[in-house]
């Protein structure tokens, strides 16, 4: 009678689908859980949709247009007398800076394009406008 080793007979085997469930599920949960880290300053207004929106890069300069009239600078509020001097500062601070104006679909259109007028005379070369893209 022969005795056969029970350490040879069981011999664990690597198991390698469970370990790729769990590195996938790892990737996912990092990829998702570094999407809410990202924080947007901006004063939240409801925008008017386009077809053609595109996402711009996050080192803009945001010029809000209030539903009741007012323009935000950044996060600043301040009288549409003032802001060519703000727009005059900050061409000094940067470059060619991104002015990005984002108009409440609420507001008078008139009130949007003087904001833009001031913009414009300003000196400011590269000025897109906010929009959500339509579904």
């Amino acid at each position: 009678m022969k005795l056969r080793s029970l350490r040879v007979e069981h011999q664990p085997q690597l198991m390698i689908i469970p370990m790729i469930d769990i590195i996938f599920f790892l990737l996912v949960f990092f990829m998702m859980s570094t999407l809410y880290m990202v924080e947007q300053h901006t004063i939240p207004v409801n925008l008017p949709q386009a077809a053609t929106a595109q996402q711009d890069k996050p080192s803009s300069i945001n010029v809000t247009v209030l539903e009741n009239g007012s323009v935000m600078f950044n996060q600043e509020e301040i009288p549409l007398t003032l802001l060519a001097k703000r727009v005059h500062l900050e061409i000094g601070k940067q470059s060619d800076p991104v002015f990005v104006l984002r108009g409440d679909k609420q507001t008078a259109y008139s009130q949007v394009v003087a904001v833009l007028d001031q913009l414009k005379q300003a000196g400011a070369h590269r000025v897109a406008v906010a929009v959500e893209k339509a579904r």
